[in-house]
């Protein structure tokens, strides 16, 4: 008896391969199923069948789950390519008859088990997506988000909003551009405009001139989204869970979808996991975005956050992948907004279901009252359902959950960086802004802050503003308090105050008080030309000039601590300098907040 694990593997991994090989196929690798078969036998000997080629009808995911996951099987490729009707199966000793019974039974157990997948492929074809998603509403999603048709209705709406917005833009080799309406309908609508002024429902001409590519854009992924789930209904799926989107996708082609609508439904779910693709194509990207989004602000706006050790709805994944396709698609916008919008949707949607189900138990309870005043109380019950405004409470409570939604976007976005050698404490940083929501940006600065302080000149300004920062909080004139200026000058200013209120030049006032001391001078000049250009440069997305412009505060603040005493006794001094150590310190905080940063 073999019992060494490592060369069961070699016998399998090398016999299947010849047993392929010497019928002109080529076996497709699995080395966990190798692994599989290895603690099954004892004494393994691949052996090659055939199963009856109309098999191959169905959709090739369905034949290699049959065979993989039901009985171990490995699968054989053609030279082409493509999926050959054969399997090499392992069996448990050396069979006296070369194997043919052995390889006689499996084929006949194969065969009955692809039997029912071809049977459930052809019934779920003859029932369109469309008429499979109404019967979503059968099924909870969770108790408090509603139904999955409660669900893809919200998603349907966002992946639509994320499209018309501009948030997903066509494809570079069609232009890159926001979605554009119909030729003649809403020209010039920017996204700013579409809360305000909706556009004309999306359509195509009645002249039949072709869409432009921004209506199919937008009328895709809304499609698309709305056919997403329809798939967990059909018999396929139901035996076979790990096909969900993927049947979906070849049910979609089959009827007669397009291509981007049957892709997006296919890949909406991805990525699941590290390493996996992520979606591209725009239609697919909004459908999958939008998925994703739906699910965390849903599960966070009921507060059913993970927690240290928990995670069931697995929302730390979910933010993973929207921060993947964010990042890799170069997905321009404002978290914050899109939250707000979907949340918005979300909260209004959930009080309209709820008035209209009570609009719907009084009709059924009413019958006996006189109909004058049942109609008019259903009327002001429907009334009620579209006038809804979100009460004050509503309101905070969305905020709380984009503020929530936003930290915990960014504990993830520390995770997936980490790998790539992005330093925790700068994101930190960064984030701690508070204003910085757009991820892609908010990388760029990231990278342009990590080399800046790994440069000589980096890490003298970090010193720098570590001792102002502590200067300023042990200062005896606020008790640990921000700085003051100047008495008479612009008292009392606070941090979030001192990049608009510092914008005059600090001066002595006119009372004879000693001139300022060349290092004072030279800081202060040095915050004027710095200031406006790192401004400039952050405006610009230009980090890496905002950074170089920042470098030329090193030598003057340097000099500043060596020449200058800043809690001099003199209040007059001691104000001024304290309030130019406050501009140094707010200069630095337009592009991170340095306090963050280790070492």
């Amino acid at each position: 008896v073999i019992v060494d694990q490592d060369e069961r593997r070699a016998i399998i991994r090398s016999g299947a391969e010849k047993a392929a090989s010497a019928a002109g196929l080529v076996l497709v690798p699995d080395e966990g199923l190798v692994a599989e078969n290895a603690g099954l036998t004892e004494w393994p000997v691949p052996m090659l069948g055939r199963f009856d080629p109309a098999f191959l009808d169905v959709p090739e995911e369905v034949i290699q789950l049959t065979a993989r996951v039901n009985q171990k099987y490995f699968i054989c490729r053609d030279s082409a390519g493509k999926l050959a009707n054969a399997f090499v199966c392992t069996a448990n000793l050396e069979p006296s008859d070369g194997g043919a019974t052995v390889v006689a039974g499996n084929e006949k157990v194969l065969a009955a088990r692809l039997s029912d997948a071809k049977f459930f492929w052809e019934q779920d074809l003859k029932v369109r997506l469309e008429d499979q998603a109404a019967k979503l509403s059968q099924i909870v999603f969770h108790e408090k988000l509603g139904t999955v048709a409660d669900k893809v209705e919200r998603v349907a709406k966002l992946a639509r909003w994320l499209v018309e917005s501009g948030v997903i833009k066509s494809s570079p080799t069609r232009g890159g551009e926001p979605a554009k309406l119909v030729e003649g309908h809403n020209q010039g609508v920017t996204p700013s405009d579409v809360q305000e002024n909706p556009p004309v429902p999306l359509h195509h001409p009645a002249d039949g001139s072709p869409p432009r590519f921004g209506e199919d854009l937008a009328t895709l992924a809304e499609t698309a989204a709305r056919l997403c789930k329809a798939d967990l209904v059909t018999g396929m799926v139901g035996e076979f869970p790990e096909l969900q989107g993927i049947m979906g996708g070849y049910y979609a082609r089959a009827q007669g979808h397009g291509d981007a609508i049957a892709d997006a439904i296919r890949d909406h779910y991805k990525p699941v996991g590290q390493g996996d693709d992520v979606p591209t194509a725009p239609v697919t990207v909004a459908v999958s975005l939008a998925d994703k989004l739906d699910t965390l602000a849903g599960f966070f706006f009921v507060n059913q956050r993970p927690t240290g050790s928990k995670d069931p709805f697995a929302l730390r994944r979910a933010a993973l992948a929207v921060i993947s396709i964010i990042t890799e698609n170069n997905i321009r916008g404002s978290l914050a907004n899109i939250l707000q919008e979907h949340l918005t949707f979300f909260a209004d949607r959930n009080a309209r279901t709820y008035y209209a189900a009570v609009a719907t138990d009084v009709m059924q309870s009413t019958h006996s009252m006189q109909f004058t005043a049942r109609t008019s109380l259903i009327s002001e019950i429907f009334s009620r359902a579209m006038n809804y405004a979100l009460s004050e409470e509503t309101q905070k409570h969305i905020s709380n959950v984009i503020f929530l939604l936003y930290f915990f976007l960014g504990d993830r976005l520390k995770v997936q960086q980490r790998e790539a050698g992005v330093r925790h404490d700068l994101i930190d940083a960064v984030f701690a802004l508070g204003t910085e929501d757009d991820l892609v940006r908010l990388l760029a600065r990231v990278k342009a802050l990590q080399a800046f302080v790994g440069t000589d000149a980096g890490a003298n300004l970090l010193a720098g503003y570590k001792r102002a920062a502590n200067i300023l909080k042990s200062s005896p004139s606020g008790g640990g308090e921000p700085a003051k200026l100047v008495e008479g000058q612009r008292e009392g200013v606070s941090p979030s105050d001192v990049q608009e209120k510092l914008r005059v030049p600090l001066h002595h006032p006119a009372d004879g008080s000693p001139p300022r001391a060349g290092e004072e001078l030279a800081l202060e000049s040095a915050l004027d030309t710095a200031e406006p250009l790192a401004t400039a440069a952050i405006a610009a997305e230009d980090f890496e000039g905002a950074m170089s412009a920042l470098s030329t505060l090193r030598a003057p603040i340097d000099a500043f601590f060596e020449g200058v005493m800043v809690n001099d006794p003199d209040p007059h001094k001691r104000a001024y300098r304290l309030g130019l150590l406050e501009r140094f310190v707010s200069a630095v905080h337009r592009v991170a907040d340095f306090s963050k940063i280790e070492g």
